[in-house]
């Protein structure tokens, strides 16, 4: 992604995090791609590998290359296990170190709005993929506050800060994916919303896992203790707690998939 990486400092505090969002939502996309097994993917934006893991489970590849710009989460992504048939390599989404027509399936699993020119991005998944072959995406949803941070960050805002966004959040809906999907002349383009609920021990839980990594919590960290406090008492009313203290939240996600032609 061209030098745009998510900050990715603990592993496992980050596969609690976005990882477990990551699972829920891919499962779902999976399951409405609903692809053949056999297939050579692609992962663009692998990162530790979550979507991976579901697409080797799920799908039965006969092979997915997996290529991000994080040498840090790329070694992270190798020790999973279940990972046969998985290469991982550093690359650039919007220059990828293959031939044309090296693939069968290309992905990019909630990583999108990081790429610097999103246009690029989809035209370089084109490039790699074969005729008849598929080019799918999904993005949490920040224009329509899908993103499962959300409640935090608009509680940051409330308090005067400005919460870490990425590069393109406004290509995460289905009409901006649509036209981009449409612009790189893929055909057979469909949408669609993916929504998912996670559950939480207590507050304290949720909060613990939603900003034990990534620039959340570098943002929390530079904040006075006051104001952390300000925004988990804004955060909280906002969530769905039952009587004993267990939380749930709901997050949503575009998707997209098009066929080359």
């Amino acid at each position: 992604m061209s030098g745009q990486t998510i900050r990715f400092e603990d592993g496992a505090a980050y596969e609690r995090g976005m990882g477990g969002w990551t699972r829920l939502a891919g499962e779902k996309f999976l399951d409405w791609l609903a692809p053949s097994a056999g297939l050579r993917w692609i992962d663009i934006g692998c990162g530790t590998g979550a979507f991976t893991e579901l697409l080797i489970r799920r799908c039965a590849p006969s092979s997915v290359s997996g290529i991000d710009p994080s040498p840090a989460q790329l070694d992270f992504a190798r020790t999973r296990p279940g990972m046969d048939g998985a290469t991982f390599q550093h690359g650039d989404a919007m220059a990828l170190p293959f031939p044309d027509a090296s693939f069968e399936a290309a992905s990019m699993a909630l990583v999108l709005f990081f790429v610097p020119d999103p246009a690029k991005g989809v035209s370089e998944m084109v490039r790699v993929v074969r005729p008849g072959g598929t080019v799918s995406a999904y993005v949490w949803n920040f224009v329509a506050a899908g993103f499962p941070y959300g409640v935090i960050q608009d509680a940051l805002r409330a308090h005067g800060v400005t919460p870490p966004l990425p590069p393109h959040p406004e290509v995460a809906q289905e009409d901006a994916l649509r036209t981009l999907w449409t612009d790189s002349g893929l055909d057979s383009v469909k949408t669609r919303t993916i929504t998912v609920q996670r559950s939480f021990r207590d507050f304290d839980d949720f909060w613990t896992v939603s900003t034990g990594s990534g620039a959340l919590k570098a943002t929390l960290a530079a904040l006075p203790p006051a104001t952390v406090d300000a925004v988990k008492a804004q955060v909280r009313p906002r969530l769905t707690e039952a009587a004993d203290g267990q939380v749930t939240h709901t997050a949503s996600a575009a998707a997209v998939t098009g066929r080359v032609r």
